[in-house]
């Protein structure tokens, strides 16, 4: 077979590199193809994708690796390769398009530009011919072709009516107060498409969406809903025993192709294991029952073992695909669990994993038997053991030796392909998620991989003129950070500082802000943009409120304007909390569904919120006792501040603490509200009795 070598040869991204011995002439975004599309007079045929997108690796090995699709898309276009994950600001613009245009969205994302970067069309996976009403690529090029050359007007005139919306979307006034009914209705609105049976929302494609569970967890905190605590709970059972977790080597899939967990997209993403960490801690925070506890530890394991740079940053992606085969890697035939456990485990095992001779996966895409087995739970382990005639504890021991001696063996096998990226706005979601977890459920490991994290990007993803960047690969750092970058790596560093209680974190988290401030503030409107002032290679700046597979950046950087507001009682910080949130309140009051993270940062604002200051020696027992009190009560809305004697960083940072000192040259702990403080406590016991009323 010839090999052919393009112009993405040279680039970093696995993705990128994954098309770079295509046939196509793939080009990176740039001044170089922008010129080639200017001087040749051709459209741009713009493909977005990421590395661990099973829809894209079957595009390319259908058309893109074709000679045929090849010399048609040369001929008609100068093509352009996108991974999304390095920039999000390019796809979000086209999506939109998309979205628009089309009605709907995914990836691969295809789009039609004219030479100076207009959309004409945008579509998602095409196949290589026409079928059953979906237009193939080699018509595409045929029709564009044609289109280009005889009808240039007509193509112009679609692209300015896209740019004439594109620009009007963007402009349009969505600003608005939001009222204290919105919590409520968003709760109902949830209530209303709650999947009973199964629990998520709606029907299928079911995906996680961990940041609408923590909304309900903190409803029910602060409302006592049960109804809303019931949502999560049945939401985070049927995912922990569904196809969608992994069994053997935990961490979660991307998606479920079904209403009930079982037939998942096997893609495993660095933020869906951030976000379902943090909602099985809250989770376990609201119910203190250990099974939310162990699957965020699960989650943890996997993310050590299987995402984690040695030097500490966390990786992107794992793919769904190995051997040519979706899910090959996580399933299963029944005579390979036999090999690796024998007769006896096996049929314990295969019992309870709903393992069968014939297999029970069936592939998605083709509905195609494939001899394979998806291990999920139907069963209380509890009632499993007793209709098994064995001791539960015995049960879990064999299941649990099972699980390892399965582990080791898929552990020999062709693994799915590695994003080895390390994305700035990724870590500093699995930094607040590892954060929160550590400190709740008093777990130093997950602390110490936070604090790695935290050191990797800030000694190597940001530059000393306080520029950070986006991505980091082999070495080489590239991209100016977007405004999620800026605001995860804030909100991972503050919930970083309240488990460390080291200052430094709690400066640099300052220092990033004002760096947000100054690149991406909309001064007008309220909001922030998602690229920054200085980036010129776009045909429109957008901003994003709404949340979907993650919180928005917006969303995000309203949870940390509240949290300096409480850290540093600066009435500036809560005027641009309430400006940001107001500046997309006709949006959040409109679809409150849409906008789970944002609520949570409102509620805190707009409810009763705490700051907890505790003044003492770090090492004092009795310190050690008043910090180990707060963490163990369920206060969602608080931030915790530690004085200690000496620290002249904590005294720089939160100059707002020089008036609070100990009583008795005790430990003392301060409990203040927005208009007022309880009297200072000198005993934990009784601090915990007034927290907990």
């Amino acid at each position: 077979m010839e090999m052919y070598s393009n112009k993405l040869i040279n680039e970093k991204s696995p993705y990128l590199l994954q098309h770079a011995h295509n046939p196509v002439n793939w080009y990176p975004w740039g001044e170089e193809a922008f010129e080639a599309a200017s001087k040749e007079n051709k459209l741009i045929f713009l493909s977005i994708g990421y590395s661990t997108c099973h829809w894209c690796h079957v595009m390319e090995r259908e058309s893109f690796t074709d000679k045929e699709v090849a010399d048609a898309m040369n001929e008609t276009f100068i093509s352009i390769k996108v991974d999304r994950e390095e920039r999000p600001d390019i796809d979000n613009i086209y999506m939109t398009v998309c979205q628009m245009t089309v009605g709907g969205g995914g990836w691969p994302l295809n789009v039609i530009l004219t030479p100076d970067r207009r959309p004409v069309f945008a579509l998602t996976y095409m196949p290589k011919e026409s079928r059953r009403g979906m237009m193939g690529i080699l018509e595409l090029c045929s029709n564009l072709k044609e289109l280009w050359l005889n009808d240039r007007e007509g193509v112009e005139k679609r692209a300015n009516e896209i740019m004439v919306n594109l620009e009007r979307n963007a402009r349009t006034h969505r600003s608005g107060q939001i009222g204290n009914d919105v919590f409520q209705n968003a709760f109902q609105g949830f209530l209303d498409s709650f999947d009973d049976a199964n629990g998520g929302f709606g029907t299928s494609p079911k995906f996680p969406t961990p940041h609408n569970l923590i909304y309900l967890t903190r409803y029910y905190r602060r409302t006592g809903e049960e109804r809303s605590l019931q949502m999560v709970t049945k939401t985070l059972k049927k995912m922990r025993n569904g196809g969608i977790f992994d069994q053997i080597g935990f961490g979660f899939h991307r998606y479920s192709t079904d209403a009930a967990w079982v037939v998942p997209h096997f893609e495993k993403m660095i933020y869906d294991q951030a976000l379902l960490m943090i909602a099985y801690v809250e989770a376990y925070q609201a119910t203190r029952k250990d099974f939310y506890r162990k699957v965020a530890w699960e989650i943890f394991d996997f993310v050590r073992r299987e995402l984690t740079d040695p030097e500490g940053g966390f990786y992107s992606a794992l793919d769904a695909d190995s051997e040519g085969m979706e899910g090959k890697f996580y399933t299963w035939t029944a005579a390979e669990i036999r090999s690796v456990l024998g007769q006896d485990s096996y049929e314990i095992f295969s019992d309870y994993y709903n393992v069968i001779e014939t297999g029970n996966f069936i592939e998605e895409s083709t509905g195609r038997r494939t001899g394979r087995n998806l291990l999920t739970v139907n069963y209380d382990m509890k009632q499993f053991a007793k209709d098994r005639n064995i001791r539960e504890k015995d049960l879990e021991e064999i299941l649990e030796d099972s699980r390892r001696k399965l582990l080791a063996f898929r552990g020999r096998r062709i693994r799915p392909h590695l994003d080895d990226k390390v994305l700035a706005d990724m870590n500093g979601l699995m930094i607040a998620a590892l954060s929160y977890a550590g400190r709740t459920l008093k777990n130093k490991e997950m602390v110490e991989a936070a604090k790695k994290s935290a050191q990797f990007i800030l000694h190597n993803m940001l530059s000393e003129n306080g520029t950070l960047y986006h991505r980091y690969r082999e070495g080489n750092v590239a991209i100016d950070g977007f405004l999620d970058d800026y605001s995860f790596m804030i909100y991972g560093l503050l919930e970083l500082y309240e488990s460390t209680f080291d200052s430094e974190y709690a400066k640099r988290a300052l220092e990033l802000q004002d760096s947000l401030l100054r690149k991406f503030s909309d001064e007008e409107n309220g909001g922030f943009y998602m690229s920054a002032s200085d980036r010129k290679d776009l045909v429109i700046r957008t901003k994003q409120a709404h949340d979907g597979a993650i919180p928005s950046g917006n969303s995000i950087e309203m949870m940390n304007l509240v949290k300096f507001y409480l850290l540093k009682s600066e009435p500036a910080y809560e005027d641009l909390a309430y400006r940001t949130i107001n500046a997309f309140g006709k949006e959040i009051e409109n679809s409150p569904t849409n906008y789970s993270f944002s609520l949570i940062a409102a509620d805190i604002l707009m409810n009763k919120a705490y700051s907890i200051v505790v003044i003492g020696n770090r090492e004092d027992e009795k310190t050690i006792r008043m910090i180990d009190t707060v963490m163990g009560c369920y206060l969602p809305q608080a931030v915790v501040i530690l004085k200690t004697p000496g620290d002249k960083i904590v005294s720089e940072v939160f100059e707002n603490l020089s008036s609070m000192k100990p009583v008795n040259n005790e430990t003392t702990a301060y409990v203040c509200t927005e208009k007022m403080c309880l009297p200072p406590f000198t005993d934990p016991v009784k601090m915990g009795e007034a927290l907990k009323d």
